[in-house]
């Protein structure tokens, strides 16, 4: 789960929790996955899809004209983050004539913990891409709230700055999702499925992508 406190990020309100899953106690463990499932499915469905072909059009553009792309997020988020760094790098130049650039800001304790203990928590993002980015670099922030403040103050430097933005929620989406150039909104409020589905929208660009730079043959014999 993604809950911290209110300085540092989004505890949800009761209205929030009240709207998501589950509203009743289940007695066994079968039920309750049964349950999941469902939900995570209907929150799969609730993907705008259009959003998804811009995401995949501006990644593209950026992993063949060898712009950098960050990612970032915190607790779950910040693993999708990091997983994206793997996949979007390694997996998508895999077999392919491209050679993605892509960095998460959320992977290095020793520099985030120092930004946080010297500075503050809410520029432990900005403070990297003050560093690292450059005007037509892209910023993937992922958010299942779309609360948290440094995810809210890299979206905005971002945008001041020349960087594409797209960004991955849930819940009511917060003020990241209507930052962002391309906002991916997962609608569900249950921390797990949100991540869930930001998790498969993050292998599905990657292999998207990837697929798309293959030979059919190429494709047929690989593994995704």
């Amino acid at each position: 789960m993604s809950i911290v406190d209110d300085k540092h990020g989004f505890a949800p309100s009761a209205s929030l929790a009240l709207a998501g899953f589950p509203v009743a106690p289940y007695d066994r463990a079968a039920l309750y996955f049964d349950a999941y499932i469902q939900e995570a499915a209907k929150a799969a469905s609730s993907v705008d899809t259009t959003a998804l072909e811009r995401a995949a059009a501006i990644l593209l553009e950026a992993y063949t004209c060898g712009s950098e792309v960050f990612s970032c997020g915190n607790g779950g988020s910040a693993a999708i983050a990091n997983h994206l760094q793997c996949d979007h790098l390694k997996g998508i130049r895999t077999a392919t004539d491209i050679a993605p650039r892509v960095v998460s800001l959320s992977c290095s304790i020793e520099l985030l913990t120092a930004i946080a203990n010297d500075m503050t928590y809410e520029d432990v993002f900005v403070y990297q891409l003050q560093s690292h980015s450059s005007a037509g670099d892209v910023l993937i922030a992922v958010s299942s709230s779309g609360r948290s403040p440094n995810i809210v103050r890299a979206l905005t430097y971002a945008r001041e700055h020349g960087l594409k933005t797209i960004a991955l929620t849930g819940f009511d989406g917060g003020a990241a999702h209507a930052l962002a150039d391309v906002g991916i909104h997962v609608d569900a409020a249950n921390y797990g499925i949100v991540e869930d589905m930001h998790q498969a929208i993050m292998h599905a660009l990657a292999q998207y992508i990837r697929q798309s730079r293959m030979t059919a043959s190429a494709i047929l014999t690989s593994v995704f």
